[in-house]
């Protein structure tokens, strides 16, 4: 089916379900996957049409997941119409505001302290039964995106064998940092772009259809070292300690958890994440034809290298990778 071919069969669909034969559908938002969302107007209020087309990008689990969600009390978008065989939904429109250009030296407490009022109610509340296992596999999968993609693909490197045994060994320490943690409820996307500012029960969250059971740092990891904002370290250590507090006092986490391993579970799960991203953000240019992540990259890098050297086991891994970028625009796509 070509990209008209489903344009004129959403647009349909659309009109159908909301009875209106002159809606008209904008692009509203789209993901790094083969999800998109268009809004449109129905009596003068807006609404969202969630495109999910089956075989690429099933909507069960956006559905399934956001009840889940809803039941613990967040804000997520109702679903009023859904169709899971064609893959169209209409959900309600939660605005335009996302966190990332809201986000300054002014706002940022305020904002974060609703995102982390949010993230402990998912993790103290929202069942996690039945679903997938943030597992060593799936780990290990992620984490070797990073060599294919970012070294390989973006940077023309074949690793030497010592190398790999540099890279090995990074990724073994971080995936037994992450095996030592409990476990909740995880997001895995919890970031400024996937929380709007709304009016009511502020942030409103949205893009949770991969969610899975993992470590209780990942999302607070995915939110205080997102890949689109930097803040200043020692405010994040502050954010972060605030944070283990109330685990603990939510009995989330054992007492034995002092400041120090709490902070070494967030750095390292944290570097898991920014290495697959590492990879995954030149997938996304090379393989999906979105480009526009790349400039993203060198952000991504500084939090790779400087999370790794903080820890002695990891910091090998930095200077491997620093030393295989070189002075690389790494902004700048290559050719084949």
């Amino acid at each position: 089916m070509t990209a008209s071919d489903r344009s004129a069969i959403r647009l349909a669909w659309a009109r159908h379900v909301t009875g209106d034969a002159t809606l008209a559908l904008d692009p509203a938002s789209a993901d790094a996957s083969f999800r998109s969302y268009w809004r449109g107007h129905v009596d003068g209020q807006p609404v969202i049409v969630m495109d999910s087309p089956p075989e690429k990008e099933n909507p069960a689990p956006w559905v399934e997941i956001g009840e889940r969600l809803a039941r613990a009390g967040l804000h997520v978008p109702k679903v009023m119409v859904a169709d899971l065989q064609q893959g169209f939904l209409l959900i309600e429109d939660l605005g335009t505001r996302t966190y990332l250009p809201e986000l300054n030296d002014a706002s940022v407490d305020a904002l974060y302290g609703d995102a982390l009022d949010a993230l402990l109610r998912m993790q103290a509340h929202v069942d996690t039964r039945g679903l997938p296992s943030f597992d060593h596999a799936w780990q290990t999968m992620e984490l070797e995106i990073m060599p294919s993609w970012f070294l390989e693909r973006h940077l023309g490197v074949t690793l030497a064998c010592g190398e790999w045994d540099v890279v090995e060994n990074a990724f073994t320490t971080i995936m037994h940092v992450i095996a030592e943690q409990p476990r909740a409820f995880m997001h895995r996307d919890y970031h400024s772009r996937n929380l709007l500012v709304t009016e009511e029960r502020s942030p409103g969250i949205i893009d949770f259809q991969g969610a899975m059971s993992g470590p209780i740092t990942y999302d607070l990891a995915s939110l205080l070292r997102d890949a689109y904002i930097v803040w200043d370290n020692e405010r994040v250590e502050g954010w972060v300690e605030a944070y283990r507090l109330r685990l603990l006092d939510a009995r989330l986490l054992e007492e034995t958890v002092d400041t120090d391993r709490f902070r070494r579970w967030f750095d390292l799960t944290g570097l898991q994440r920014h290495i697959k991203i590492l990879g995954l953000f030149c997938r996304l240019c090379y393989r999906d034809g979105k480009p526009g992540y790349l400039n993203d990259l060198p952000r991504v890098l500084r939090y790779v290298l400087d999370t790794a050297r903080r820890h002695a086991d990891t910091a090998p891994l930095a200077d491997l990778i620093e030393a295989t970028v070189g002075d690389r625009d790494l902004r700048v796509a290559v050719d084949a």
